[in-house]
């Protein structure tokens, strides 16, 4: 019996490729293609793979979001992250959706092989690079206990000028690629950390420090 996918993928010809380098695998099957997060959803439903490849940043609704929903609702699909992005964000995201794998669009074949075979297995699979990223960020976590803790880190500063530019919380979720969850903690960071109460004070704030100008 082959193993069944659905590719969720924006880009038309990405995902062209990938059904023709995984036809070369005779244990695997492509079903279905998705080229959006809401459409993720739909073939989810509709064909049930085992597994789906997910990309994150998609339109409509990007790949974080779609796995959470096929999560709860089809929990015996399991989700394969497939991304450029290698930012600590995009991972803790989808794996606290529940994805089984994160790997990076430049692996290899037999990575990708090794990868699918793993997650359909009910095993976790991580590429070294992501990994990586992993560990550093525990790390960075435990050194962070001895620095100031009303620095606020790069990201923290991005998301503060989008809050304070009038952007809600979906908003910058979306032009971030990141779950809604996931603005809301940096956002109570924010506010812990400045002595702030409200979107009003944050946008003084900004104004203040000159992250954003009138």
């Amino acid at each position: 019996m082959s193993i069944k996918i659905v590719i969720a993928d924006d880009h038309q010809l990405f995902r062209e490729g990938l059904v023709k380098l995984l036809s070369n695998s005779s244990e695997i099957e492509v079903i279905a293609e998705a080229e959006n997060g809401e459409d993720a959803i739909l073939k989810a439903k509709d064909y049930q793979p085992d597994i789906m490849l997910m990309d994150i940043g998609m339109p409509i609704l990007n790949g974080i979001e779609a796995t959470l929903k096929i999560r709860n609702n089809y929990p015996n699909i399991k989700i394969l992250a497939l991304s450029m992005h290698i930012e600590k964000d995009y991972i803790k995201d989808i794996l606290d959706a529940c994805a089984s794998g994160y790997l990076l669009k430049n692996c290899t074949y037999n990575q990708l092989i090794d990868a699918i075979n793993s997650v359909y297995l009910g095993k976790k699979y991580l590429s070294e690079e992501v990994t990586e990223i992993v560990i550093q960020d525990y790390l960075a976590k435990k050194e962070e206990i001895t620095k100031d803790e009303n620095t606020l880190s790069n990201r923290e500063i991005e998301i503060l000028k989008l809050f304070a530019e009038g952007n809600s919380s979906r908003e910058i979720s979306e032009k971030l690629f990141i779950s809604i969850k996931t603005v809301g903690t940096h956002k109570q960071h924010i506010l812990k950390k400045l002595d702030l109460r409200t979107n009003a004070d944050m946008v003084r704030y900004s104004i203040k420090e000159g992250i954003i100008k009138l």
